[in-house]
């Protein structure tokens, strides 16, 4: 018999999520589900615990007490490989643009024409034709944060995590970036990313989780929260003002 939580509804979330280190609590979250259609994007302060938040959701850290949940289930491994998750820095391997690419999609047995077709498209989502044969480590930042994202669609995800995929970039590198999220989100693939950009917040976000002090302070519908803040935490944030 499947391990269903009662009450908790669908959708990625948590329960009574608990983490602390040396005694200090990191996160106190006792339920989120985020099972909306569009992106989600996570705001708040640095130190809010949004990159920790993220981490957890995909099963990279075991909270102390409470439980991740994907359709009211405890999150498993059939969950997890069903998730991919890029990070602020991407990391690459010391190969090839598409060596990058076939070490990914080599993993999903697919065959070698099959393989070929889909680097072609990948390559293409990610504006990278021409650099196929180029070495990954000698990409441009921007060039780069697309590869390790194309490199996470290509395991065909249901969920895809970012955590600040553009802090580093600039406006055109991040427009790029803007893009493929868009077009991943259209196709169906659940985006949860975590940004300090209230601006990519309004070009993205279909709902946006609002972050304080290791607390979820607000969760809603992107122009509800951006527009009309329920929190006097969100209002001040969106404001330009000091939230710690």
């Amino acid at each position: 018999m499947r391990d269903l939580l009662p009450d908790m509804p669908g959708g990625l979330g948590v329960r009574d999520l608990w983490l602390a280190r040396k005694g200090k609590m990191l996160l106190d979250v006792p339920e989120l589900c985020l099972d909306g259609p569009g992106p989600t994007l996570i705001l708040g302060p640095n130190g809010a615990g949004k990159s920790l938040l993220l981490r957890c959701l995909h099963g990279l850290i075991a909270p102390d007490r409470g439980r991740v949940t994907q359709g009211g289930e405890p999150l498993n491994d059939t969950h997890k490989a069903r998730q991919a998750m890029v990070f602020q820095q991407p990391v690459l391997l010391r190969r090839s643009v598409a060596a990058n690419l076939d070490f990914v999609l080599r993993r999903q047995s697919l065959p070698r024409v099959t393989r070929k077709a889909r680097m072609a498209e990948l390559l293409a989502e990610g504006g990278l034709d021409g650099k196929a044969r180029q070495s990954a480590r000698s990409l441009s930042g921007g060039e780069a944060q697309r590869l390790a994202i194309l490199r996470a669609l290509a395991l065909e995800p249901e969920t895809l995590f970012l955590d600040e995929p553009t802090s580093a970039l600039d406006p055109g590198a991040t427009q790029a970036i803007e893009q493929m999220v868009l077009r991943a989100s259209a196709r169906g693939v659940r985006i949860v990313m975590v940004t300090h950009d209230i601006g990519q917040a309004r070009r993205l976000a279909a709902d946006i989780v609002m972050m304080q002090g290791g607390h979820v302070v607000e969760h809603g519908a992107a122009k509800q929260v951006l527009d009309a803040p329920n929190s006097p935490a969100s209002r001040r944030y969106l404001a330009g003002g000091l939230v710690t």
